[in-house]
């Protein structure tokens, strides 16, 4: 009954916020979060007659469905396919049984394997599956295997290296890796803080990250962000929008919009996001942004990118204040090939990837 009252509150908001975007004409849609390859006919019908009271598609639209191997079957895709979904965004994690088990998946390795098969045997050729990085088997292996030599540790990256393999063999257009992290409020971090678990090895998850880069880079993968990969242009049509500061709505408890004046982020709890949408409410936080606001976004968010941050369009914004305010940094991160300035396109070198989040907030207006 709930998730049936979240679907009527959901195409309750796209009504009320139908007029957030100026372009009433939609290039990506994406279902994400939670389940939501679960949602039956009906449901899928209502969502998708509601948006087309308000929008229309492009010809060339990508409607992107977000599943984990275990929801994917011949009939869920069958489905798909009937209102239009063209992409599958497949939460993969691993091909690893001990690292799905440390990661409390309910899917095994070959469920993962057989998902990506029956989703190109129905025709979903356009796949991304996302994979984690920086497991180390001393959180995953039985107290009695664990070592620390850097035999061992080599074997560790073997299993990683393995993961890639499998993941290239498969064929698939596009992949998004990220590094393991422990948010303080699960189950994890309150094992972190009584030492059950030991933190996340930063060296040992870079050398990961090198071999990430490396083996897909081999295989004809292009980073063209600095977790996503893709072979012959393949890119995320809908994720490239949000890096590149296109206007999006989303819409659902938790959800965040943006329309390059404002933010939006809807109430996470889902009584409360459905009371207030029966009292015609968008349950949201809104925000208007000021120009130092999208400047550090602009950087957040470019940086990660193979297009980088045009230091033309942050002029644009707050004049030479930026670049006055940078110069010392942007100097020492030049100096350190972190980072290239070429013709005003300003990017994180190979190196500078891996302090990206550092780098991008010391170059944020304060």
């Amino acid at each position: 009954m709930l998730k049936t009252t979240v679907v009527e509150s959901i195409c309750k908001e796209i009504e009320l916020q139908a007029d957030y975007l100026k372009n009433k004409h939609l290039e990506t849609i994406y279902f994400g979060g939670g389940t939501p390859s679960l949602l039956n006919m009906n449901e899928l019908y209502d969502i998708f007659e509601t948006i087309k009271r308000f929008y229309t598609f492009a010809d060339d639209i990508e409607i992107t469905m977000e599943a984990n191997p275990d929801d994917i079957t011949r009939d869920r895709l069958a489905i798909l396919q009937r209102f239009g979904f063209n992409r599958l965004s497949i939460g993969i994690q691993s091909f690893d049984d001990n690292h799905l088990k440390y990661l409390n998946r309910i899917h095994n390795s070959q469920n993962a394997e057989d998902c990506v098969h029956l989703a190109q045997e129905m025709g979903f050729e356009n796949l991304t599956i996302d994979l984690i990085y920086g497991i180390h088997p001393l959180l995953t292996l039985p107290k009695k295997e664990k070592k620390t030599d850097s035999a061992f540790t080599h074997g560790v990256h073997q299993i990683w290296q393995r993961d890639l393999e499998k993941a290239i063999s498969l064929n698939v257009p596009h992949i998004s890796s990220y590094c393991l992290t422990i948010e303080p409020k699960t189950v994890f971090g309150k094992w972190l803080q009584i030492n059950k678990i030991p933190p996340i090895d930063e060296e040992f998850a870079s050398q990961q990250f090198d071999i990430l880069v490396n083996t897909l880079a081999e295989s004809g993968y292009e980073q063209y962000e600095i977790s996503n990969f893709c072979r012959d242009n393949r890119y995320s049509k809908h994720n490239t929008s949000y890096w590149k500061r296109h206007e999006y709505l989303g819409v659902g408890p938790s959800a965040h919009s943006f329309n390059g004046e404002s933010r939006q982020f809807n109430v996470s709890n889902n009584p409360a996001y459905i009371k207030a949408l029966s009292l015609g409410q968008v349950p949201a936080d809104f925000e208007i942004l000021t120009p130092e606001e999208k400047v550090n976004d602009y950087i957040m968010t470019g940086l990660r990118t193979k297009w980088g941050c045009n230091l033309l369009e942050i002029d644009k914004l707050v004049g030479q204040k930026w670049i006055k305010s940078n110069e010392e940094v942007l100097r020492q991160n030049i100096s350190l090939n972190f980072l290239k300035l070429d013709n005003h396109l300003l990017t994180l070198t190979q190196k500078g990837k891996l302090f990206a989040d550092k780098i991008a907030s010391d170059l944020f207006l304060v």
